[in-house]
């Protein structure tokens, strides 16, 4: 199996590792309802709303209407929500909040009157904007290591502006279809009363899902002692605010979400007239929003992968300033398909972006503030999305239009250039603002790294790093030692680098190190040593490499230690002995139960076998499983070595 290959079907296995927790399957499911529920019952308000208002006029506000009333809670709201994420018991907040904008939907019918139904979008906003920190603070919570959050994050983005829209939007078209087939009731705001009752309904459900099948979510405890019961309410948003701002980590992540929405917010602002002047008809601006979305869906499932070559950090900011380059491009394109190019770009540099930027949040800021982090992250969204959408077509209408010449095509240039490509500048500037601000670790320069990238040749794309763990110490080397003679026998240039747990042991008791802490900072120095020095090298130079205990542990701390030491460096394949792991407090590296866990929801990694044989039966099938796995032979190796010298990129 190649890292090429095993990158291929990376996103399956990382799905089901992440569908393969429950209370997470749990948490999605009432993420999608409490989606289907906002989409169905915007749909269905939208209609209600112009069959209660009268006048041709007022019927046009209504759409109108409804969308501010639902968008005004973000400017107002969010931050509220943070709070309540980080001081109270998540759970009882989001049973609380459903349960409310249950009660919400079902009384805009039965009242009847239009301007409670836009007090009473307004107020299920201000609900919304209180469950959603709170359950976006909860998914990390839930994942047994670092690695699978952003996965997760990927997977409810999926969940909620795909399945959810369908889902919403098919079942009000058949609602309706009904309706108007079987021709019941007297009046079409029956229908849609009775659509947003069903909205409701949604919302109860989720409430009774997270009362009664999550307790996991809650987890309040450690927190009520770290932040005192008598912590107040206004201190803390404060305080929330002020470590927004006095964070690098977090202001950079929150300056370039800034710069991005901004952008954003112009397309979306100017689209109509974007696509007028590329004189191509009316049904253009359907195509580039499809093009758009396209590229955001590409970007989304393209993140994961791309993180395995750059850290999250350095590709946030380069993501936003991709997009804001590729957006001053589209700024003075003069045909449509290099518009459709450049907006496809614009829409997968987002689309990375906003994953990472998530999956940020949830690995690299702290659960005490990561309700008010995320609430200030959606409301600084809404708030930079509604200006910069109004104040666009403002720009744009004062300049006058102009038909010229460019490239042999004619097109109009109006507001519409100007403000695209000042929009996509000033996002590129936040990004390297964002990325200065954030940090990275890696001392290779932006170009290589890009450029390594762009020719697929990432630093885990030309090697093999294979880990045996659990059992004794003489069992792991023993049977890594007899792994890395089974390599080199298939013809792969094969490096054996050792025991990190042993080396980080011996120097702890030279120093007489006693605290778990201390031992867990050694061993992660280390790894971090092995791996530029040994490791790293030999992975870009094709080798297999074989070492022992490096694969994760479970221990969200500790795995986060990992991945600052050794830069995300992660084995391909893990072969865990089982019944005869070892753990202690003694030493933080030894593999915990939870490995096991790991083992089984992602097969395609891990190699669990028996240790309780002989050595040699161990061994026979050991290097059985790892010939399923890899899926190459003997014959095609020294085929590959008779006819080539290069490295073996099948399995690098």
């Amino acid at each position: 199996m190649s890292v090429t290959a095993g990158q291929a079907t990376s996103t399956t296995r990382r799905v089901r590792s992440v569908l393969a927790i429950k209370p997470f399957r749990r948490l999605l499911a009432s993420s999608y309802l409490c989606s289907v529920g906002d989409w169905l019952g915007f749909l269905a308000l939208s209609g209600l709303a112009s069959q209660l208002l009268h006048g041709y006029f007022a019927q046009n506000f209504a759409f109108a209407g409804v969308v501010l009333t639902n968008l005004l809670p973000g400017l107002i709201f969010a931050p509220i929500g943070g709070v309540l994420a980080d001081r109270f018991d998540r759970r009882t907040v989001m049973v609380v909040t459903d349960l409310v904008r249950c009660a919400l939907f079902v009384s805009i019918p039965l009242v009847g009157t239009v301007w409670w139904l836009f007090g009473a979008n307004f107020l299920v906003g201000c609900m919304s904007m209180l469950w959603v920190p709170a359950k976006d603070s909860s998914v990390p919570n839930l994942m047994r290591h670092r690695a699978q959050i952003e996965t997760a994050n990927q997977v409810g983005l999926v969940v909620t502006y795909g399945c959810a829209v369908l889902t919403g939007a098919l079942l009000y078209a058949v609602l309706s279809g009904i309706y108007t087939s079987l021709r019941v009731g007297q009046s079409p705001m029956e229908i849609s009363g009775l659509i947003v009752m069903i909205s409701g309904c949604c919302y109860a459900v989720s409430a009774i899902i997270i009362r009664t099948r999550i307790p996991e979510i809650s987890g309040r405890t450690g927190r009520r002692e770290r932040t005192g019961d008598g912590e107040g309410f206004l201190r803390m948003l404060r305080e929330g605010l002020r470590i927004a701002g006095a964070t690098p980590l977090i202001r950079g992540l929150l300056l370039g979400m800034v710069g991005a929405f901004a952008a954003a917010g112009a397309v979306i602002g100017t689209a109509r007239q974007y696509a007028q002047s590329l004189l191509s008809g009316e049904s253009v601006l359907g195509v580039l929003f499809v093009t758009l979305f396209c590229g955001l869906a590409t970007g989304m499932v393209l993140a994961p992968r791309i993180a395995h070559r750059m850290t999250h950090n350095r590709l946030f900011g380069v993501a936003i300033v991709v997009a804001g380059l590729a957006l001053a491009a589209s700024a003075i394109s003069p045909h449509l398909v290099m518009s459709l190019i450049t907006v496809y770009i614009v829409g997968a540099a987002a689309g990375i972006a906003f994953l990472t930027g998530i999956t940020i949040i949830g690995a690299q800021v702290e659960d005490e503030v990561r309700g008010r982090v995320n609430s200030v992250y959606q409301s600084l969204m809404k708030v930079m999305l509604f200006g910069s959408t109004v104040a666009s077509p403002i720009l744009v209408g004062l300049t006058q239009q102009h038909r010229i010449e460019l490239f042999g095509r004619e097109m109009i240039m109006d507001g519409t250039r100007p403000v695209l490509g000042g929009a996509g500048l000033l996002a590129a500037l936040f990004g390297v603002i964002a990325y200065r601000q954030m940090g990275d670790r890696s001392t290779e320069s932006i170009l290589a790294n890009l450029v390594r990238m762009v020719r697929g040749r990432g630093a885990r794309t030309s090697g093999l790093l294979l880990t045996v763990e659990g059992g004794g110490d003489a069992l792991v080397t023993e049977q890594a030692t007899r792994i890395a003679e089974w390599l080199r026998a298939r013809g792969m240039t094969t490096v054996f680098v050792g025991d990190h747990e042993q080396r980080a042991g011996t120097i702890a008791e030279t120093a007489q190190l006693r605290s778990a802490k201390a031992r867990a900072l050694l061993a992660a120095a280390v790894r971090a040593e092995a791996g530029e020095r040994e490791i790293r090298p030999a992975l870009q130079q094709g080798a297999a490499v074989v070492t022992v205990r490096f694969a994760e542990t479970g221990e969200r701390e500790l795995d986060a230690l990992t991945d600052w030491a050794t830069e995300r460096l992660r084995p391909d394949v893990t072969v865990l002995l089982d019944n005869a792991t070892e753990t202690g407090a003694e030493n933080p590296w030894r593999v915990s139960t939870t490995v096991a866990e790991l083992a089984a929801a992602d097969p395609d990694r891990y190699v669990v076998v028996d240790a309780e044989q002989e050595p040699e039966a161990l061994t026979a099938e050991i290097t059985g499983r790892l010939e399923a796995l890899l899926g190459t032979t003997e014959e095609d190796e020294r085929g590959r070595s008779e006819g080539s010298d290069e490295p073996d990129r099948r399995l690098g």
